[in-house]
Order: structure tokens, then sequence, then C-alpha cells
């Protein structure tokens, strides 16, 4: 499966709006789309009218760069997402929510999706109470997502338990921060995703 290994940044410019890939990074002044707003690659001055395939084509772009996969990961929750109950579009957001990597950067483990996987894939995480390395695995309500007991004193999460760095956590989350440990509360609901995403676009670019 091909994945992408360039430079994260060039993703946030190609889309034209900050996709937080790099952390902390993107709220800095290093932001790289701060700095230089225009697309990557050469351009002319002039400029065209984004054809309607287009802006559908960037929609996806956009939202499978959110969230890290690539493209066969991703069309693979759309069709999963058309044969349940209610709009395809959100039912996708909600697939996509409960992705392990994804609860994990909710929780504030992380500053991001790209680490929160890399925790994820190095085993660092437990779904109640069994170690899960799978960054796709996807969460129920009622499921518990905690850091390995003998983890927590990695310096990410000793930092977030004596309140040292900041975290900010989803409200489908029961966190607790001084277990790192958060509870599903909920299933995650279109409102939750909370990024600008308008999926009826990515609904009618895979429907063609």
């Amino acid at each position: 499966m091909a994945k992408y290994t360039g430079p994260a940044c060039r993703q946030c410019r190609r889309e034209g709006e900050k996709l937080f890939l790099k952390g902390s990074r993107c709220l800095s002044q290093k932001c790289a789309l701060e700095r230089r707003p225009n697309p990557p690659g050469v351009h002319k001055n002039t400029r065209k009218k984004a054809s309607e395939y287009s802006t559908q084509l960037r929609e996806k772009q956009k939202t499978k760069r959110f969230y890290g996969l690539c493209e066969k990961q991703f069309k693979g929750y759309f069709d999963k997402a058309s044969k349940m109950r209610g709009m395809a579009g959100e039912n996708m957001l909600v697939l996509l929510e409960r992705r392990l990597d994804n609860v994990v950067f909710r929780m504030g483990l992380a500053s991001s999706r790209a680490q929160a996987r890399q925790i994820v894939n190095h085993g660092l995480i437990t779904v109640n109470g069994q170690r899960v390395d799978i960054p796709s695995f996807l969460v129920k309500k009622g499921d518990v997502v905690a850091v390995k007991e003998n983890k927590t004193d990695k310096k990410v999460f000793a930092e977030i338990k004596d309140g040292t760095a900041k975290y900010a956590t989803a409200a489908w989350l029961n966190f607790d921060a001084e277990k790192l440990t958060a509870t599903v509360v909920e299933l995650p609901t279109r409102a939750d995703v909370g990024e600008h995403i308008e999926e009826h676009l990515i609904v009618e670019l895979y429907s063609k």
C-alpha cells in the first residue's frame, strides 16, 4: 500500500488549510502555511476556476490526509459507511473518529494523529485491559482505553499526569488524567468531529 513519505507541511499547503499534521508546530510561527500560503510547485499568475470534480477531489484528499489514511483505507471506510443506516458521509466520519489512533489523539496523549499512531504501534495502549497495537481498531461504547501501567512514566505521559502538559479531550470520552484512561461514554456524532469537512462532496465524488 502506497504511503506518503514527503514533508507533512506540503500537504497543508496543497489543501490551503491547516491539517494539524505536525502538532504544536502548526500553531507556531514555524507553520509552513503561515510563511508560504501558496500551493507547492510552480504556478502561473492566472488562476482557473475550480471545476466541480476538482472541488470534490480536494475535499476527499483533505479529509484523507487529515486522518492520515491511504486511498484504499479511506475508500474502505466509505464503502462500509454506505452500507450502514443513515447518511453515508456522516457515518464515514464517525467511523474515522472511532479509530484507536484518533481516540488516543482525542484523549490528548499525542499532539498529532501521526504521533498517536506511533504510540499505538509501539504497543503502549490497552483497550479493556488488552494490549492493542492496531491503529485502525474501532472502539465501542463502554470501552476503556488506557496507557499500559508500566509505560505511564514515559515523559509524554508524565507531563500529562503532573499537569505540565495541556490536553483537551472529546466530549464523548471520559478522561482521567491521573490514571491516563478514557471511557467511551457515547459513540461520536457528526457534531463531535469539529473540523471543517464537507462530507457531501466526498459522497458525490465516490458516487460517480
